[in-house]
């Protein structure tokens, strides 16, 4: 639908499609000949437009924010066969030392992605990494996907570093996946303010939901040759499995990760009361429990903590919220590979990279019976 002036000039445009999240969906179960969640392979090997070097993985990417894209996790992901994106408040010499430790530990850093901005500063810190040999994957991370500086970007590291593993966001529509990948992108990161940290949308009234984002740049990324990671919005391994099912090639988490051992974020200890009672004088007992924070990398807090401030021209578009200390990581790890496990049974599909063309889809009006809680 458009509207147009007097004089019959465009001035808007409305897209009347309905717009898909992963809550307005669920998957139809199929025959299979499968008996078991052992039999389906979850390892897939990747082979890109650009990079040279093709990767052995299954496509689930730790989030290059603060509080997920750490030391600690990437360690824990590659045990797994699950990716990183580190985060880039690291310093050069902290992620060399790092990617010489983890080379020796994992026999090569293949896993791990370098994460770098567009500024000359993040030029010079991604250009001292690289230089190193130590690590060939980089992720190229700006809040506007649409602004120009990332194709320029993009450009210029594939000139400098032409078998490089490319992975840069974010977007939402087909258009400019191609326009990335044509210009030198691997993999496009796609999502404009689904996460659970994020407030883009609520600020800017920009997005657009995340499952019908998927199927649309998935079909015109792989067109030409490229894949998607889609970026934000899975709350349960569920989501994830539906992802993969709309033809993401790779699934980018945060706030599923964040609340862990591994994870970044200040650890608070609270008192809180219950309706126990202790003593003679049958007071209520209190009891301490352990939370991380875990912030969006566009909240005031992040500015604060990363950048030494909010610029006066910036607003926060994001939050920081308080996790129930969750202990170890690889159990979510498990419980996550196990869903994908069980999703592909029920579908039919023995390769990961089968989902999609396994996958029909109901479209609901809800999900989940929620009367004992969410979980």
């Amino acid at each position: 639908m458009q509207a147009k002036t007097n004089l019959g000039e465009k001035i808007m445009r409305i897209y009347d499609d309905i717009q898909l999240d992963y809550c307005d969906i669920l998957l139809r179960p199929k025959r299979s000949t499968l008996a078991s969640r052992s039999e389906v392979q979850v390892l897939r090997e990747y082979k890109f437009k650009w990079c040279s070097r093709p990767i052995s993985a299954t496509g689930i990417i730790a989030a290059n924010m603060a509080t997920t894209g750490t030391f600690e996790v990437a360690r824990e992901m590659q045990k797994q066969h699950l990716l990183s994106a580190l985060h880039k408040h690291y310093s050069a010499e902290e992620l060399l030392s790092f990617l010489k430790k983890n080379a020796q530990e994992f026999g090569n850093n293949d896993l791990l992605f370098v994460s770098s901005g567009v500024s000359d500063a993040d030029y010079e810190k991604l250009t001292q990494v690289m230089k190193s040999g130590l690590i060939n994957n980089i992720c190229v991370d700006v809040a506007n996907g649409y602004s120009s500086y990332l194709i320029n970007y993009v450009r210029k590291i594939r000139k400098d570093w032409p078998t490089a593993l490319i992975l840069a966001g974010n977007v939402v529509t087909g258009d400019m996946c191609e326009d990335l990948i044509l210009n030198g992108a691997d993999i496009i990161k796609v999502g404009i303010g689904p996460g659970s940290v994020c407030t883009t949308r609520k600020l800017t009234g920009v997005g657009r939901p995340q499952f019908s984002t998927v199927i649309e740049c998935a079909d015109a990324a792989h067109g030409v040759g490229g894949m998607i990671c889609a970026d934000g919005g899975c709350t349960v391994p569920g989501d994830i499995c539906k992802s993969f099912c709309a033809g993401a090639d790779f699934v980018m988490l945060g706030g599923m990760l964040a609340g862990h051992e591994e994870s970044g974020g200040e650890l608070v200890a609270k008192k809180l009361q219950t309706t126990e009672l202790e003593g003679q004088d049958c007071t209520l007992k209190t009891e301490e429990k352990l939370y991380k924070k875990f912030y969006g990398m566009s909240s005031e807090y992040a500015q604060s903590k990363h950048y030494g401030g909010m610029k006066k021209y910036r607003a926060s578009e994001g939050k920081v919220v308080e996790i129930p200390f969750r202990g170890p990581l690889e159990p979510t790890l498990l419980t996550i590979l196990g869903g994908i496990r069980s999703c592909m049974t029920y579908i039919g599909a023995k390769r990961l990279k089968d989902m999609p063309k396994c996958a029909t889809f109901y479209r609901v009006n809800r999900q989940l019976n929620t009367i004992f809680g969410n979980e």
